[in-house]
């Protein structure tokens, strides 16, 4: 059973909800404008929340963006209810999180209904890229790198996708004050998402995490700059740059992750006002171009299962043509849409960059 709802969580008037037990699956982004609580709250007040699940350590921790859980701590429960800010690319983790969680209700005999209350995507309605091909990283569903929609939306979308029986319920994005007043990266989705522009970056900055290369994690600015110990700035060479996007020389020392403590030269990606910057694309033909120029470049274990896309694959290696790679993604786009459409929530419709 699958229902869309429009008016505020509190508001619901389910048995589940007000009577019986409840686990919150929720982030720091779970903060209501209206009432100046946590949605956690509404239970607590109530006296029926029986267990959270929350990132293990304080919300802008490096390498805390995971929310663990044990299945058997789903026992006993009427509902869990789940507010997190995705991020708009399909490797976000705490949105995998969400999926694992979906599998494991699936599984149960006596499962909770499933709460999700939406939150607009960060990154918008543009779409990049290709849903997976062949092997794919755990607890994702199939949909294109920089997808388009909502955590509601995805989670119908992969509550088809597993066949799963349990009741699903979307409470709408536009329900509540808090996404009526605040931008959605107002409240940072996760560590390594801090700010206005790094969702614009992730879809194909997040490909730099399975690389000898960091996208500047354990800085101000991860996915906006990347770098590594190895990169030598040459005041002649050419980066790959698409129209309305500067590359700046710069450098940095990661407080976090790799090359954690050492200095590293790279570049900063900098996007001119109103520009449509095609991450993806834009990422391929960086990572294609380091890996002819540095050898020690190299792409490490899970890369391939997060590109997920032979054609791509084959473009970094240097046996396509970039002609060849943007014509596969607009295919690959218009296809990602048409799927995307049957599942979408909201009046504003998926799209990709012309």
């Amino acid at each position: 059973m699958f229902s869309f709802r429009t008016t505020p969580l509190e508001n619901q008037l389910d048995k589940a909800l007000t009577m019986g037990k409840v686990g919150c699956f929720c982030t720091q982004n779970s903060w209501d404008t209206a009432s100046g609580r946590y949605m956690s709250d509404l239970f607590r007040d109530r006296g029926n929340l029986a267990i959270m699940f929350s990132p293990r350590d304080t919300e802008l921790t490096p390498g805390t963006n995971h929310i663990a859980f044990e299945p058997e701590a789903l026992d006993g429960l009427d509902a869990v209810v789940v507010e997190i800010q995705d991020a708009g690319a399909r490797y976000f983790n705490y949105s995998k999180d969400v999926f694992h969680l979906m599998e494991v209700l699936r599984a149960m005999e006596n499962a909770p209904a499933l709460y999700i209350v939406d939150h607009i995507n960060p990154a918008g309605r543009i779409v990049e890229g290709s849903m997976p091909y062949g092997t794919v990283e755990p607890h994702t569903p199939k949909v294109a790198h920089r997808h388009g929609l909502t955590l509601g939306e995805l989670c119908g979308l992969y509550y088809t996708e597993i066949g799963a029986g349990f009741p699903l319920h979307v409470i709408s994005a536009l329900a509540s004050d808090s996404t009526r007043q605040l931008l959605p990266w107002t409240i940072a989705p996760a560590s390594d998402i801090p700010g206005m522009f790094t969702c614009q970056m992730y879809s194909g900055g997040g490909l730099w995490n399975n690389t000898t290369i960091t996208p500047a994690i354990g800085t101000a600015r991860p996915y906006e700059y990347f770098g590594a110990p190895f990169i030598r700035h040459d005041k002649h060479e050419v980066i790959p740059s698409p129209a309305g996007a500067m590359m700046r020389p710069c450098s940095f020392t990661p407080a976090a992750g790799r090359h954690q403590g050492i200095p590293c030269q790279g570049y900063q990606i900098m996007l001119q006002p109103g520009a449509e910057y095609h991450s993806l694309l834009h990422t391929l033909q960086l990572i294609r171009y380091f890996l002819e120029r540095y050898p020690q470049f190299e792409t490490l274990d899970g890369f391939e299962e997060k590109l997920s896309d032979p054609v791509m694959l084959s473009y970094i290696k240097g046996e396509l043509s970039f002609q060849e790679i943007r014509e596969h993604v607009k295919l690959e786009e218009q296809k990602w849409i048409r799927k995307a459409k049957r599942y979408s929530l909201y009046d504003d419709q998926p799209y990709r960059i012309k």
